[in-house]
């Protein structure tokens, strides 16, 4: 089932907030969106990611007005992720690394130690003054992303029956004053395995379509030619930008903003709605099917099953030699 990928599993993606906005990061698509509010959509706006501020461990906005991206034992405070404004980059205090989540929220920052069921806050990152620790509650322990405002924490949970939500509140220890909301459709689109959950899954299901048995004692040889479809249905796939007022800096080398998120779908594991593709060399573009011929040897006394997907809702480009590998399951008679 598809599911929204954990920031543990999706290096360069972030949630931050600061003020009436926030934030998602995806430096995979080298991109970030902004919005006033994720469960309405409102006024959602996708910039282009400076180089610099790509890659990070971990991000956050401050009502100092600065953005911080944290990697490593470093971080680097920057007024403008789009341009790398301002930059400095400064050191983490030994009690300030090693974080699994980082935020900024009632003029302080937090750290969320995950495992350990543990946040530590304080008043700056550089020295760890005024720092303190605390426990999560438990109902604030499990979430896949942390982010915060002025004056609340929020924190994102796994997909339950009422779908992608995300959860709200002013103490992260006694989770007072908790509300949960859900995200709006044109956000999911833009969250990492999101539009293996608006779209579906990028692979099909499998149905074995034939079985091919060798009776002989000589080896034999079977060819067969298949379909393949490579890249992605452009047209199918335009409504995914609705709502979204795309920056003009944002490249179009690569086929748009659409074709980005769907390779990055790809990339993604089963769990996420993806199939585990590098669709680095792939042309993006379109979508085209072309015809390949796959072959294989049977022993004598051996069959072989020949399984096949029915059509997803993203398509990706099919490797013959991993259908055989992976799809096709050889047995004795």
């Amino acid at each position: 089932m598809a599911a929204i990928v954990p920031k543990k599993d999706a290096p360069g993606v972030d949630f931050c907030g600061v003020d009436k906005y926030y934030y998602i990061v995806r430096s995979d698509i080298n991109s970030y969106m902004r919005s006033t509010n994720f469960n309405k959509g409102d006024e959602l706006h996708v910039f282009s990611l400076h180089p610099a501020c790509s890659n990070g461990d971990h991000y956050l906005a401050h009502e100092d007005g600065l953005f911080y991206i944290i990697k490593g034992t470093n971080y680097r405070c920057v007024t403008n992720l789009n341009k790398d404004d301002d930059a400095v980059v400064y050191s983490l205090h030994p009690s300030c690394q090693g974080g699994d989540h980082y935020l900024s929220a009632f003029g302080k920052f937090y750290i969320i130690y995950q495992n350990q069921g543990v946040y530590r806050r304080t008043k700056n990152i550089n020295t760890y003054e005024d720092g303190a620790e605390s426990s999560l509650h438990p109902d604030c322990k499990d979430g896949l992303y942390y982010f915060g405002i002025k004056s609340y924490y929020y924190f994102m949970k796994p997909k339950n029956e009422w779908g992608i939500q995300y959860y709200r509140c002013t103490n992260y220890n006694t989770n007072k004053g908790g509300e949960s909301f859900s995200f709006h459709p044109s956000v999911i689109n833009f969250l990492p395995g999101g539009l293996g959950i608006t779209r579906g899954p990028s692979a099909g299901v499998w149905n074995c379509i034939k079985t091919i048995k060798n009776d002989s004692k000589a080896t034999i040889t079977w060819t067969n030619k298949i379909s393949v479809t490579r890249g992605y249905a452009k047209e199918k796939m335009s409504s995914t930008e609705h709502n979204w007022n795309i920056s003009a800096s944002m490249s179009l080398e690569t086929g748009g903003l659409t074709a980005l998120l769907v390779k990055s779908q790809f990339s993604f594991s089963a769990s996420y709605g993806g199939s585990s593709i590098n669709t680095e060399r792939e042309n993006w573009n379109q979508s085209t099917v072309t015809e390949e011929t796959i072959s294989l040897q049977l022993q004598p006394d051996q069959a072989v099953y020949i399984w096949q997907a029915s059509s997803p809702s993203l398509h990706h480009t099919v490797d013959p030699a991993s259908i055989l590998s992976v799809r096709t399951g050889i047995s004795p008679l």
